[in-house]
């Protein structure tokens, strides 16, 4: 049977190395045997740290090698390089409420695999400061933070959710398409990262940041006051989907929501303090809302209202209340025919 002879590279030494291996071995063999004849004498970390990676021209088309599969499953040649090389990277997740965690990830593996990773060790930090962590993972995704071609100038109000119906726009209607698209908040607008690709065929290096959003809501019913952590978590992207427009909402209703916002971020109202021109109403309301008259003192009437209700409470409250809207858990495409 034919000898491969294969280059190996160990960048962390600088080492670049000839070896023969048989082609029926395994990944994980071939591995031992590049420590046994490279770095035995000055190891460089846990073997299980390391890995073979099948470099290509192109970094998004390298392969990470799979430990029980054979060296001619890659279809390698005598003369190709293999880089022995750590398989463990950073990646900096960052929270809807904007607080960055820097979490030590296996490059080799496909994201849908490093979600239960990244919301156990996430939720495991919780869990130390509120009692309750992330246990639904499979709900939970990472969004990329890349530019928009185009700016949203316009919220959807709610009376137009009932007018559109369903959408069906001829080849000449570019204009409008693009029209609906400032008003529509679609699910093009989130770069939603592949759940069966890694980071790196996707192009997700260690400098960016990912943000963890909810993307699926299976168990919102069983989220309340007893688990801090979760409800938090579905409030502010609740709290984000109205101000946006995600959740298109009447002008009485962006009120309630706004006066739930206050009782959560400043505790009860307070007349010396709460008074006009305090709230950036842009923070509090969809933008449409945000100029209309009169309608930051509407806010504290709402606001005054809730005197003594706890945050917690008014979280469950807002979250309640934006379930019952008849976009939630509605994505909305735009479709041409």
């Amino acid at each position: 049977m034919a000898i491969l002879s294969l280059k190996v590279r160990v960048a962390e030494k600088g080492v670049l190395k000839t070896i023969q291996f048989d082609p029926t071995t395994i990944v994980y063999d071939a591995c031992k045997i590049i420590r046994e004849k490279i770095l035995a004498e000055a190891p460089i970390g846990p073997p299980k740290d390391y890995g073979l990676f099948l470099a290509d021209d192109d970094p998004k088309k390298g392969v990470w090698m799979e430990n029980g599969k054979t060296l001619e499953y890659y279809l390698i040649r005598s003369g190709d390089l293999l880089e022995y090389k750590k398989k463990i990277r950073t990646l900096k997740v960052r929270m809807l409420d904007g607080a960055v965690k820097t979490l030590m990830v296996d490059d080799s593996l496909p994201v849908g695999q490093l979600m239960i990773v990244i919301c156990a060790r996430i939720g495991r930090s919780l869990e130390v400061a509120f009692g309750f962590g992330i246990t639904n993972h499979d709900e939970y995704s990472l969004v990329r933070d890349l530019p928009q071609e185009t700016e949203k100038v316009n919220t959807l109000k709610k009376d137009d959710v009932n007018k559109l119906g369903t959408l069906t726009l001829g080849r000449s209607k570019e204009k409008k398409m693009e029209q609906l698209r400032k008003l529509l908040h679609t699910d093009e607008e989130l770069n939603w990262i592949d759940h069966s690709k890694t980071l790196r065929e996707q192009g997700v290096d260690e400098n960016e940041t990912v943000l963890l959003r909810r993307k699926f809501f299976f168990s919102d019913q069983n989220i309340d006051s007893r688990d801090p952590v979760q409800l938090n978590l579905l409030y502010v992207q609740c709290r984000d989907g109205i101000l946006d427009g995600t959740h298109p909402v009447t002008k009485d209703e962006a009120v309630q929501f706004a006066s739930f916002q206050c009782q959560i971020q400043f505790g009860d109202y307070v007349e010396a303090k709460h008074r006009q021109g305090f709230l950036d109403l842009h923070e509090f309301l969809p933008k449409d809302y945000a100029r209309s008259r009169d309608i930051e003192r509407r806010i504290y009437q709402e606001y005054r209202g809730l005197r003594g209700m706890p945050e917690v409470e008014a979280k469950v409250e807002y979250v309640k209340r934006c379930r019952d809207l008849k976009t939630y858990g509605v994505t909305f495409f735009l479709v041409k025919v």
